[in-house]
């Protein structure tokens, strides 16, 4: 079955980086569409970066643009988020989506994509 494990999270301060991962298992990687999503406690999931299944494609949320960088190691089945001065609102769980490259919609909206890990949470402290 297809399992998607994240990594990474923590507790951090204003300013720092962080490095999530998401290893994925049970799924030929090469072919999925890999999303990162967030959700702050009382709040829906949100968007926060897209890759294509060939690393080509990629889309960020506006609230992380120029700070966050979403990447793919197709070799090693892992998806990458790189999220560097970390604010506050950044405080949430992070997850990982994959859908298959020929199924996914619309890349920001987390019900087009059918398998979620479980999560890590981010922690930034002021």
């Amino acid at each position: 079955q297809v399992q998607l494990v994240e990594s990474g999270g923590g507790l951090v301060q204003v300013g720092d980086s962080l490095r999530l991962s998401c290893a994925a298992s049970g799924l030929t990687f090469s072919s999925y569409n890999m999303g990162w999503f967030r959700q702050a406690p009382g709040k829906e999931r949100e968007f926060v970066a897209f890759i294509g299944w060939n690393g080509r494609n990629t889309y960020y949320a506006d609230s992380v643009k120029g700070r966050c960088t979403i990447s793919r190691d197709n070799a090693k089945n892992t998806v990458y988020l790189q999220i560097d001065s970390l604010k506050p609102e950044d405080t949430a769980v992070y997850y990982c989506a994959a859908e298959p490259r020929y199924s996914l919609r619309n890349y920001y909206r987390p019900r087009d994509y059918d398998y979620w890990g479980q999560g890590t949470q981010v922690t930034v402290s002021s």
